[in-house]
């Protein structure tokens, strides 16, 4: 199992509309092989930004490398530069093998 988490800093007050955006969207990844679940979280605020993260769980990395270089990935981002001022930061990518 591969879990693949992005981490996003959006700004105070938007966190509406980042919801919107992910709820909105059509992600393709049911048509993908080794795709098993996603989920948005929502973290912490403080007065520079709100913490949310995606979370994706995959069979294996090799599946999840598979999605990012697939048709899919690429309709499913294809809108991604459009919202401007909700993201504060590019996102920061983190990938986790399971060990137990």
């Amino acid at each position: 199992m591969f879990i693949a988490m992005n981490r996003f800093k959006i700004a105070p007050n938007r966190e509406n509309d980042f919801i919107s955006i992910w709820k909105n969207r059509e992600s393709y990844l049911d048509e993908v092989p080794g795709f098993k679940e996603f989920h948005l979280l929502q973290g912490a605020s403080n007065e520079e930004y709100t913490l949310f993260a995606s979370h994706s769980i995959w069979d294996s990395r090799e599946a999840f490398e598979a999605w990012t270089h697939s048709e899919a990935f690429r309709k499913a981002h294809a809108n991604a530069g459009t919202a401007k001022g909700v993201y504060l930061a590019h996102p920061e990518f983190e990938g986790f093998e399971a060990v137990l």
